[in-house]
């Protein structure tokens, strides 16, 4: 328990490292399981309970946003790497945990690696602990050093903060953007060598030095494309008192979580940079999601007919992401098909996001303007941007009195258009019809739609919702 104790206040320091991709109206906190412990997701998709915490927040960097940052006016604290593994062990052992966020202020580079090192070791060597460890690697750090990382730990990760050297200068004056860059390179060559288990993965911070979604992304891709790295993750910068940036102006999480739907679509979708669609100060759009963007900016590619389209062209859906493609293809080997937009929603997609540009067995779901004029964004910046954009999606849809265009805007409460409750709705039960089946469709009586509308039980008779005892009418 005496371990316990000591590592309170690094784990409190840690929550500064800490990535996660956060929406507009979500804040970074921690689990509920205990307020040391922090969910994580893993590569392979399992989310796991994971202790993160520093070795020390003693550190002789001034890097200008940082809470621990030298000549901060903080309490320094620091664990010896007995005191240190001791303490996760009986977290593990007590089964609070089962991953480790190991990082560190920087005192001394290769001290502070090595320190790490030790930690690590004595984990996996004296306790045996085989579970997952992500271990920050020290700016400047040596060869031989980052090699016995990455033969210890599953993740290893360098900070790189900002996009190019130009731009780290404006937010950590004593750090050099090509050491940084250099130790990125190095853990790239070992990849995939004999007796090493890690992978890699970077963070920037996104706001504090000027620099736009465009030069963000850029990096990202240059460092998936050349680097070998798993993740790169981005952190919108909140200022912290007793800073040079604490009058800075915190950066909006959505920016943050519009960077994390952007990199997505490099990594799963298949998107290549070129495609992404910026404004004219290189920034993605707040009001739609970029995969909207880009079907919008590409009337020529839509509409899509859901029930013959191969992977690639349903994953260019909006709406439509990998695992609704894959639940799609499977239905269809199966002899289903879509039959409706509840059909597709049931399947896990954003079928309000989805409708403008799908067909259903050749009956379109919304209407693509084809004389869209990109003139309209060329050139426009933020909120001109954004107007444009949502101008574009609204014209998308025809029947602006109809249900189905307050139902295909059910995901776009944000745009004004008058949303029904889903509480108060009926759910439509599933008509994913078999291939044998839809002949019989011409010939099935649609129930009335006032009847699906009301919150009664429908009058077989009149559908106004009389009582059980006879038609009022």
């Amino acid at each position: 328990m005496i371990a316990l104790e000591k590592m309170q206040p690094l784990v409190e320091e840690a929550r500064f490292d800490t990535c996660t991709a956060c929406g507009e109206g979500f804040h970074r906190q921690r689990a509920p399981y205990d307020r040391w412990i922090y969910p994580t997701k893993l590569p392979d998709g399992r989310t796991i309970r994971m202790l993160r915490i520093l070795q020390t927040n003693a550190c002789m960097y001034d890097c200008f946003y940082c809470n621990n940052r030298a000549g901060r006016p903080v309490r320094r604290h620091f664990l010896q790497p007995e005191e240190l593994s001791k303490g996760f062990m009986e977290m593990v052992w007590r089964r609070d945990v089962v991953g480790l966020f190991l990082s560190s202020g920087i005192v001394g580079v290769d001290e502070t690696q090595e320190r790490l090192l030790e930690t690590v070791e004595i984990l996996r060597e004296r306790y045996g602990f085989q579970g997952y460890i992500h271990l920050k690697i020290m700016p400047g750090a040596s060869a031989d050093l980052i090699e016995r990382a990455m033969q210890l730990a599953d993740r290893v990760s360098i900070n790189l903060e900002a996009p190019t050297p130009e731009f780290l200068s404006r937010l950590a004056g004593r750090k050099r953007g090509e050491e940084l860059w250099a130790g990125v390179r190095q853990i790239a060559s070992l990849i995939g060598r004999d007796g090493i288990r890690a992978d890699q993965t970077t963070q920037f911070v996104v706001g504090a030095a000027g620099e736009s979604d465009f030069d963000i992304l850029s990096a990202a891709n240059r460092l998936y494309r050349e680097y070998r790295l798993s993740r790169v993750y981005y952190s919108a910068f909140q200022p912290v008192p007793q800073t040079p940036l604490e009058e800075h102006p915190p950066t909006p999480l959505l920016r943050e979580h519009r960077l994390y739907q952007a990199d997505w679509l490099l990594r799963k979708y298949g998107f290549r940079f070129e495609e992404l669609v910026f404004d004219g100060r290189g920034n993605l759009s707040y009001s739609l999601d970029p995969k909207l963007v880009w079907a919008l900016h590409h009337p020529e590619r839509f509409p899509i007919e859901i029930n013959t389209a191969g992977y690639e062209e349903l994953v260019r859906i909006p709406g439509i992401g990998p695992t609704t493609a894959r639940r799609l293809l499977k239905a269809r080997r199966e002899g289903l098909r879509v039959g409706s937009l509840e059909d597709l929603r049931m399947l896990g997609a954003r079928a309000g996001h989805a409708a403008p540009f799908i067909l259903i067995d050749g009956k379109p779901m919304g209407r693509l303007h084809k004389a869209v004029q990109l003139s309209l964004v060329e050139g426009a910046e933020g909120e001109e941007l954004d107007e444009a954009l949502v101008a574009m999606f609204s014209s998308a849809v025809a029947g602006t009195n109809s249900r189905g265009y307050r139902e295909r805007f059910r995901d776009f409460p944000d745009l004004g258009y008058p949303v029904q409750n889903p509480a108060e709705r009926r759910r439509r039960p599933s008509v994913l019809i078999p291939l044998s089946d839809r002949s019989s469709l011409a010939s099935t009586p649609r129930t009335s739609r006032l009847r699906r509308e009301t919150k009664l039980k429908g009058c077989t008779t009149c559908s106004t919702g009389c009582a059980a005892g006879g038609c009022a009418r």
